[in-house]
């Protein structure tokens, strides 16, 4: 016999909880900035499903908050990353000790 699993907005909100968590955890934790770059990304992630959990629930406006974030997230990555690979090609380190020899 096979259950019918009833998936609800607790489930969806518990998934990205643990997301959100798993990311703050990388970003705390972490001394390389790629690694804290995607888990500022997983964060991001888990910020948009809890949205599109809302959404579902209450109506569409959390897919459109789900899309602006989505395109925050993309201008992050690609500025962070333009970031890390000019310092990358100064420093020769992604290391977040290094990084703190960019303070005035």
């Amino acid at each position: 016999m096979s259950a019918i699993l009833n998936i609800g907005i607790l489930h969806y909100l518990l998934v990205g909880a643990l997301l959100f968590l798993i990311g703050m955890v990388g970003v705390i934790t972490r001394r390389n900035v790629v690694i804290i770059f995607m888990s500022i990304e997983l964060m991001l992630s888990a910020v948009n499903l809890n949205l599109l959990a809302f959404s579902r629930l209450y109506g569409l406006h959390g897919q459109v908050f789900a899309l602006f974030i989505a395109a925050d997230a993309a201008a992050e990555a690609a500025v962070g990353l333009g970031i890390l690979i000019a310092f990358f090609r100064n420093r020769a380190t992604v290391n977040m000790d290094q990084v703190k020899l960019l303070k005035w």
